[in-house]
C-alpha cells in the first residue's frame, strides 16, 4: 500500500497515498477486499445456477424406532419439502436448513409428501439443544432418519492402491457373496462388519467373471475424533444409478439465476456468521475449526466430485475469507474498518498509541485462531 507509514512516498505521488485519502475513501478501500470475496462467491453461484444441478428427490429412507422422527409420524418414503416452513429441494438444502438451528429447542417442523400422495402434511419433532456440540453434527442421525438410497449391491467399484483391499486381491467388479459364512445382500452389510473389525482377518467369498473364490481381508484401522477406531480397506461400491422420476434438475435463467446467487450468497454468509457466534457461547465444538491442511484435503475431494462441486467449494471458501476478514479484530480488514467508524463518530483519528495496543491484540488473536485450526487439522489427519 503506497502510505507514508510504511515507506518514503515521492512527492508527486504523496496525493494517491493511503494515508492522505480521507475517511470515507479508506473504508471504500479497506472494504474492497472482502466485497471482491463476496462478488466472486456471487459469480459462482450464478454460473452453477445458470448451469444447472441435477439432484435427487429427498425421501425418507429408514426411520429410526422411538426417535423424534418417529414419534412425529414420519414414514419411509415421505418426500421432504420444507424445514421450518422454508421450502427445500434436495439434500444439500435440508442439510443446510438443520445445521442452522444448531442449538435450537422446541419443536422442529418438516413439511413432507407421504408416498403416492400429493398433499403436504407438517410433522412436529421435539429438540432439545439441537446438534449442540457435536463433531461433526448430524443432523439425520440426530432426528431419527436415513435419506433413501436405492438398494446398492456388494460389488466393488474401485480400489485404492497399498489399501487392504488391494492387499488382499480384491479387484474392481468383484461381488462379496458371503464374510465369515454371514450372507452378504447389500453393500452396507459389507460395510458394517467391515467397520467393526479393525485388524481381525476375515474370510471372504467372493463372486468374480461368474465364479466364486475365496480370499482373506484383514481391514485396517481408521481412528475417529472421539478416540475409537474402525476398521478400513480402501475401496468403494460400484455407483448405482437413481430412478429417473425421483431425479431433479434445478437451472434458472440469467436473471433470475443472478438474484437466486445473491440469495444463496447472502444465506451462506448469515449461516457463516452464526456459527462463529455458536462457537464462542460454546454450542458448536472449536473442533470444527478447518485450516489449510483440511482445506486443501476437500479442496482436492470436491475436484474429484466434478466442476460443479469445486466451484461450489470456491464460492463457499470466498465467502469464509470475507466474513472472517470483516471481524471487528485488528489486524483484519474488520479492525481497520471499525478504526474509521469510530473516527467517523469522533471527528479524528484513533491514536497511534491506540491503534499499537490493537495491533498487539489483534496479532495474538489470529495467531491463536491459527494454531487451534492447524491443531484440529493434524487431529482429522492423524
Amino acid at each position: 500500500m503506497l502510505d507514508e507509514r510504511e515507506g518514503p512516498v515521492p512527492y508527486e505521488q504523496l496525493d494517491q497515498a493511503f494515508n492522505r485519502k480521507n475517511v470515507w475513501q479508506r473504508i471504500a478501500i479497506v472494504a474492497a477486499g472482502p466485497l471482491a470475496n463476496f462478488l466472486l462467491a456471487i459469480v459462482a453461484y450464478w454460473a452453477i445456477f445458470v448451469a444447472g444441478t441435477t439432484t435427487v428427490a429427498p425421501l425418507v429412507g429408514d426411520v429410526t424406532p422411538a426417535s423424534p422422527a418417529a414419534e412425529a409420524g414420519l414414514e419411509r418414503g415421505d418426500e421432504i419439502v420444507a424445514i421450518q416452513g422454508e421450502s427445500v429441494r434436495a439434500w444439500d438444502e435440508i442439510n443446510l436448513k438443520l445445521v442452522a438451528l444448531i442449538g435450537y429447542d422446541g419443536r422442529l417442523e418438516i413439511g413432507a409428501r407421504p408416498e403416492g400422495s400429493e398433499q403436504v402434511r407438517t410433522y412436529g419433532l421435539e429438540v432439545d439443544n439441537f446438534l449442540a456440540r457435536q463433531n461433526p453434527p448430524q443432523p439425520f442421525g440426530t432426528l431419527g432418519f436415513e435419506p433413501w438410497r436405492p438398494d446398492m449391491p456388494a460389488v466393488l467399484g474401485q480400489i485404492l492402491e497399498g489399501e487392504a483391499a488391494a492387499r488382499a486381491g480384491l479387484q474392481v467388479g468383484d461381488r462379496i457373496v458371503d464374510v465369515n459364512g454371514t450372507p452378504i445382500s447389500n453393500w452396507m452389510d459389507f460395510v458394517n462388519i467391515v467397520r467393526v473389525s479393525a485388524g481381525e482377518e476375515l474370510s471372504l467369498k467372493i463372486e468374480r467373471g461368474g465364479d466364486q473364490q475365496s480370499l482373506t481381508l484383514t481391514p485396517g484401522t481408521n481412528p475417529q475424533a472421539d478416540g475409537t477406531e474402525i476398521g478400513y480397506i480402501g475401496a468403494g461400491a460400484e455407483p448405482v444409478t437413481w430412478p429417473q422420476e425421483l431425479r431433479r434438475e434445478i437451472r434458472y435463467g440469467p436473471l433470475d439465476a443472478m438474484g437466486q446467487a445473491v440469495a444463496k450468497t447472502g444465506e451462506m454468509s448469515l449461516l457463516t456468521v452464526d456459527a462463529i457466534r455458536k462457537m464462542l457461547v460454546g454450542l458448536i465444538s472449536p473442533s470444527n475449526l478447518s485450516g489449510p491442511i483440511t482445506i486443501a484435503q476437500i479442496s482436492g475431494d470436491s475436484a474429484r466430485a466434478g466442476l460443479e462441486a469445486f466451484v461450489g467449494f470456491i464460492a463457499y471458501l470466498s465467502i469464509s475469507l470475507a466474513v472472517l476478514n470483516l471481524l471487528p479484530i485488528p489486524v483484519l480488514d474488520g479492525g481497520h474498518l471499525l478504526y474509521y467508524l469510530v473516527e467517523v463518530v469522533r471527528g479524528r483519528p484513533v491514536s497511534e498509541q491506540a491503534q499499537a495496543i490493537g495491533l498487539r491484540i489483534g496479532i495474538t488473536m489470529v495467531g491463536t485462531l491459527m494454531i487451534m485450526a492447524l491443531y484440529f487439522d493434524l487431529m482429522r489427519l492423524w
